[in-house]
């Protein structure tokens, strides 16, 4: 198993109404080998500020354990060297078999999720783009390295002729229009 580049997203939800439509999605990305989610963690705030909190994969438990593998190989030779490597590969998978691979610790997400207003709710997705490892490896072959990344807004389209003022709008609407 290959990792192709790997991102993490942090989505809000304004008073949630949660049909499992997102879950649904990813899982039809996960079936087309175009997205992994390697750990998500889903926050829901209620009106007096109680938490909810639940960690979601659709990683095998094969996947979790090569990923939990690798994870803790690089931790490993980065503390100890190549003894640490291999050390670190054997308790990574073993930590992933036992209890799955969860990148988001409790401590990891506290700083997002204290910004969670009440009454509503957050996901943390730690998601691996499956579909990029080719590209990302062709790149590198030629000598290719990222420099940045990021999302675009649909509003930034219009200047560059992939969408219309008025695509744009409804685009930039449906986006920001549970933050409103």
């Amino acid at each position: 198993m290959s990792i192709g580049p790997v991102q993490m997203i942090v989505l809000g939800f304004s008073h949630p109404n949660f049909h499992g439509e997102v879950i649904a999605e990813l899982e039809k990305l996960r079936k087309s080998d175009t997205v992994r989610v390697i750990d998500a963690l889903a926050v829901y705030k209620d009106a007096r500020g109680d938490l909810e909190v639940e960690h979601l994969s659709n990683l095998s438990t094969e996947e979790a354990v090569e990923l939990g593998s690798k994870i803790g190989a690089l931790v490993g030779l980065g503390i100890d060297g190549e003894a640490g490597m291999e050390a670190g590969a054997a308790e990574g998978a073993e930590t992933a078999a036992t209890t799955g691979l969860h990148a988001f610790t409790d401590a990891d997400a506290w700083d997002i999720i204290a910004e969670i207003p009440d009454d509503s709710a957050a996901a943390l997705l730690l998601i691996e783009h499956h579909w990029a490892v080719p590209l990302r490896d062709a790149i590198a072959r030629a000598g290719g390295y990222r420099i940045g990344d990021g999302f675009i807004s649909p509003l930034d389209l219009v200047e560059i002729g992939l969408a219309t003022a008025q695509e744009a709008k409804e685009l930039h609407d449906l986006e920001t229009a549970a933050a409103r």
